[in-house]
């Protein structure tokens, strides 16, 4: 996804002078080309994740739209108060790329495992939250944050999902439906799309029709999807590579709760409230703590299942 975003980056860099791009050297693979063409639209402001973030505010405060860069979770945690007093309270346009969302970066142990970073953003107030699920939606992320207000947080997965589904028009705010069904709702955000889909897939040869929505954008949040999936369908799962506490399943839950439309049966899927201590590749990790296809599978049977129970119990009961 990273090479999308680049590669949108440098096309609007070309057209408008007021995009920026700072760097907390690193990520020289992937952004030479941009410092070469546009030298005075790129600044390296060395291993200082929080003067980046302060740089960025000024810059953006002065009329320019500004992208800072940085992996996992160092231009988020590392320098949150920035983040929080410096871009949002100033309302500045400044947009937070992380790269390696969740996983990416599993074999480099937990200070790169963004597993905290959607609850913690999306608490900020103002604040834009998005975690696209491939590199089409990472391309029109990128030119739709540039276009908004405010500060935005724009989560990456290293890896390059490409999921080979219809392009349509995007929207930050609104929810893609990647899939229809009837049955079963999957809500998920960021580049674990790919394994949900393969999910609902087999489902499908089960006769499990599901429905599977990439929320691409975590705050704000469709919520005009979420309610109709809670009405037209028997069950939602939430997937997210990500902790529970905060997550996308907990939005999507305040949703159903705050509109008055909760559904027959929920189920977030994601990753415990616990330090993760594990170190592995992406995969791995995914596995081990149920976010691979059999996981899914598992999780969106024993919910299904759980609904037709409660279903039968009610019929009883009339």
């Amino acid at each position: 996804m990273r090479d999308a975003f680049i590669r949108r980056l440098t096309e609007m860099a070309g057209t408008d002078p007021r995009i920026m791009l700072l760097t907390a050297d690193l990520g020289f693979g992937v952004i030479d080309g941009f410092a070469r063409e546009f030298p005075r639209q790129f600044v390296n402001v060395g291993v200082a994740e929080q003067n980046m973030t302060g740089i960025a505010t000024g810059l953006a405060l002065e009329g320019n739209i500004v992208f800072t860069y940085s992996i996992a979770n160092f231009p988020v945690l590392r320098c949150l108060e920035q983040v929080r007093n410096d871009a949002c309270y100033h309302q500045a346009n400044v947009n937070i790329v992380a790269i390696g969302g969740g996983f990416a970066y599993g074999a480099l142990g937990f200070s790169h495992h963004a597993t905290e970073d959607l609850a913690v953003m999306r608490a900020l107030p103002g604040m834009t939250v998005v975690a696209p699920a491939d590199d089409w939606e990472a391309e029109e992320a990128t030119s739709a944050l540039a276009a908004a207000r405010g500060t935005c947080y724009l989560r990456l997965d290293r890896s390059s999902a490409q999921s080979g589904l219809h392009r349509e028009r995007f929207e930050l705010g609104t929810a893609r439906v990647v899939r229809e069904g009837r049955d079963l709702t999957f809500i998920s955000t960021g580049g674990i799309l790919p394994v949900v889909l393969s999910a609902a897939e087999t489902l499908a040869e089960q006769r499990i029709s599901c429905r599977v929505l990439s929320m691409h954008t975590v705050k704000p949040l469709d919520c005009a999807s979420i309610v109709r999936a809670a009405r037209e369908t028997r069950a939602i799962v939430t997937v997210e590579e990500h902790g529970l506490d905060g997550g996308l399943g907990s939005a999507v839950a305040e949703v159903c709760l705050d509109l008055g439309a909760p559904p027959r049966v929920f189920r977030r899927v994601g990753l415990p409230s616990a330090l993760v201590t594990e170190v592995g590749s992406q995969d791995y990790l995914r596995a081990r703590y149920g976010l691979d296809h059999e996981g899914l599978v598992t999780a969106a049977r024993d919910v299904l299942s759980s609904a037709f129970a409660r279903t039968s119990v009610a019929s009883v009961s009339a």
